[in-house]
């Protein structure tokens, strides 16, 4: 009974939790307009160019290479005849086909990770915003450290790079899954969705748990006791890259009010904890 009891309070809180999480991206979004923090959004802006213009050169060049290389052992075999014009007809051919293959794999790419890749990117901007944000509900200006911002900095990176691994092999795992047929196709579609908004809100709340400098082992484990709370903040984000083309675009937005929002849970948390701790009771004794 006693198990049952705590196996159902904690899927409550979890519960509870998700729902908390969810409903601060309006919250969030609120809060961002009333206190002049949407330039905050010009950020993302920059980045999604920086990707576009960067990411297709970039893929360009190395696609440019490999047809080259290609073309280059095509043209060593030097058949005649019809086997010549054979040859001619393949270049053309894996030229295309190399061209939308490194076309797919960026994009690809950028969907599984995009979300991780906008985090490291933005990462101090978004540690500044998480800052500004407990400074406006506190009224506490933290003193401004460039060596303590770069460690944070580093640290929010460190830990992105570590949830982008864990994920991965949650993903390759839910891969797996689904070749079973209907409940396998089930169970990677909403596992993929869980994992990942985890993770994702996990790097979002970090950022309060760095001012109240907590070290990574008990930030991970302050997460993992409010998983709940982290899964909210992370799935209207992970909903994001669910549409098509622009989701990564959205997202790298999104993440600006899902920082907000989980600095809002997280301070709220923090003050409700207080009033736990000091409850009546404990004060007339």
């Amino acid at each position: 009974n006693s198990l049952n009891k705590a196996i159902q309070f904690k899927m409550k809180k979890n519960f509870r939790q998700f729902g908390t999480g969810f409903k601060s991206y309006g919250t969030a979004l609120t809060f961002i307009f009333q206190n002049g923090l949407w330039y905050y959004f010009t950020f993302p802006l920059l980045f999604n160019l920086l990707v576009f213009f960067g990411g297709i050169s970039l893929v360009n060049s190395a696609t440019d290479l490999s047809i080259e290389w290609a073309i280059n052992q095509f043209n060593s075999l030097d058949a005649p005849g019809f086997w010549g014009t054979l040859l001619e007809w393949s270049k053309e051919s894996l030229s295309w086909a190399i061209w939308i293959v490194f076309k797919i794999a960026f994009f690809y790419i950028f969907l599984l990770f995009g979300g991780y890749i906008s985090l490291i990117v933005l990462s101090p901007v978004l540690a500044f915003l998480s800052e500004k944000t407990e400074a406006i509900i506190t009224g506490k200006k933290l003193k401004f450290d460039l060596y303590q911002f770069t460690r944070d900095i580093i640290r929010a990176i460190l830990l992105v790079i570590r949830n982008m691994c864990i994920q991965s092999l949650w993903v390759i795992l839910f891969f797996i899954i689904s070749f079973i047929p209907v409940i396998g196709w089930f169970v990677s579609f909403f596992g993929n969705l869980i994992i990942s908004s985890y993770f994702y809100g996990f790097s979002f709340m970090d950022y309060t748990n760095e001012r109240r400098r907590l070290n990574i082992k008990q930030s991970i484990l302050h997460i993992k006791e409010n998983k709940g709370l982290a899964t909210g903040t992370g799935s209207i984000f992970v909903l994001c890259f669910l549409i098509p083309f622009l989701g990564s675009i959205i997202a790298s937005f999104v993440s600006v009010i899902a920082v907000v929002g989980s600095t809002l849970c997280m301070i709220k948390e923090q003050k409700d904890s207080e009033v736990e701790i000091i409850s009546p009771k404990e004060v007339n004794i």
